[in-house]
């Protein structure tokens, strides 16, 4: 296992790369999972989450100038990251994130302007889910209860635009310039309401969420082995040495399995 992974040490970064942390342990803290998500395959893990923590590893990986895309969650850390050590690449949000992100802005304000009503299980089914997937009578029923709040009824009409915005996928460059203007004044509508800090969150993140519109590539692959990295880890009763952990990850997500024996 230790002479495969080392052939596999010399490959190139690949050319569209999806980056996320995971747990690792608590005396050693969090990892990095670098994933090529073009083939599918985990391309490494890398103990630590921050600049300081990465950069030696950063420094000398070959090829990193060759990266295209770089998907990633909505984190600034790794944001600073790409820019620094993949400066060729166009980062890409992780569409996933970006949508619970506004879902948690959503039911936050809910919140203020009606604890009760937040904590009805059935009404946050409601209001989480996309309007149009909704049957007739749950739409009335959700209409019902909006008509007692004007500003969370503006705020969900508001959120349900939103949403068709962050939904589009594969658009050329000229349709995606034709989109912008009105996304953009959709999020200044945010920046005059109780949802501000999504705005502001919105505006920050505006380039790389833009670039969902045009790459359809998502962190979901990374997150898939996540689950499988904790599995390994669960049949293993977990991992004390960190090297052991990036082998098997390696030897069971990285290549196809199969070593050939001389």
């Amino acid at each position: 296992m230790r002479q495969r992974v080392s052939e596999l040490s010399g490959r190139s970064c690949p050319q569209v790369l999806g980056i996320d942390e995971h747990f690792f342990s608590r005396k050693k803290g969090y990892a990095t999972t670098l994933v090529d998500l073009k083939n599918h395959k985990v391309f490494d893990v890398v103990l630590g989450r921050s600049e300081a923590g990465l950069r030696n590893y950063l420094k000398c990986l070959p090829g990193r100038e060759k990266v295209k895309v770089v998907v990633m969650d909505l984190s600034e850390t790794y944001r600073r990251i790409a820019r620094q050590y993949f400066p060729n690449a166009i980062i890409v949000a992780d569409r996933f994130h970006v949508v619970r992100l506004v879902n948690q802005h959503l039911l936050k304000a809910w919140k203020e302007h009606d604890p009760d009503g937040r904590v009805n299980r059935g009404l946050i089914s409601l209001m989480r889910r996309h309007a149009w997937n909704l049957k007739p009578a749950q739409q009335q029923r959700l209409a019902q209860y909006l008509e007692a709040f004007p500003v969370l009824h503006a705020l969900y009409q508001a959120k349900q635009r939103l949403m068709r915005f962050l939904l589009l996928k594969t658009l050329n460059a000229k349709r995606a310039r034709k989109m912008l203007p009105k996304f953009l004044a959709l999020i200044q509508q945010f920046a005059q309401s109780p949802a501000k800090a999504l705005a502001a969150t919105l505006h920050s993140w505006l380039e790389p969420i833009v670039g969902m519109w045009r790459f359809s590539k998502s962190n979901g692959i990374t997150e898939g082995f996540h689950t499988k990295m904790e599995m390994l880890s669960r049949r293993a009763y977990g991992f004390r040495n960190f090297e052991n952990y990036r082998l098997r990850v390696l030897a069971q997500c990285g290549w196809n399995g199969v070593i050939n024996r001389v």
